[in-house]
């Protein structure tokens, strides 16, 4: 594990302490994920932010101005903090840690549904019902169209990765033929 990402679930716990105490759990993870989306989508925005010589001071008055009326003190102090201790470049680290550790402390997860083709909703929350009782946590799926895959579905939930997918079937089925043949 990076170090970066080490750090980033430092201050992704110390966040989620204090909006669990707020009671805004829900709510800085969305603002979250906004401030991580601009800042992705914009490249102006990303070089402004990584460009060494501009300072702090003025980071931070962009993230103020562009920022007070539609996120939380909490958040924008932590920003704060992270642009102050030079650390604007693990933002979006700072979000997934966020996600995993306000789901773990929920009882939620998210999954990634990977297929061949488009799943209908119907289809996706059947997928997401299903895990949802595997992994005994509310899961909120997103899907991916995978045009690799064959057929089947493969299924990510954190770390872990369920590969319902013809080619993971068939390369079971390989493997099994290997042990046996030897």
């Amino acid at each position: 594990m990076s170090r970066d990402v080490v750090v980033a679930k430092r201050y992704a716990k110390a966040l989620f302490e204090i909006a669990q105490q707020q009671q805004v759990v829900t709510e800085v993870e969305g603002q979250l994920k906004q401030i991580v989306e601009a800042i992705v989508q914009d490249d102006t925005i990303k070089k402004f932010m990584s460009f060494p010589s501009i300072d702090a001071k003025r980071k931070i008055e962009l993230f103020r101005s562009a920022f007070a009326d539609r996120v939380s003190y909490i958040l924008l102090n932590t920003l704060e903090l992270l642009i102050n201790n030079s650390r604007q470049d693990i933002i979006g680290d700072v979000y997934d840690a966020y996600v995993k550790i306000a789901g773990e402390a929920l009882g939620e997860a998210r999954a990634t549904v990977y297929t061949a083709h488009a799943l209908s909703a119907d289809e996706l929350a059947k997928v997401a019902a299903q895990f949802s009782q595997i992994s005994g946590k509310k899961i909120t799926a997103e899907q991916v169209v995978n045009s690799d895959l064959l057929g089947g579905i493969q299924v990510r939930i954190g770390d872990r990765l369920y590969d319902g997918s013809l080619a993971g079937k068939l390369n079971r089925l390989a493997k099994s033929l290997n042990k046996r043949a030897l």
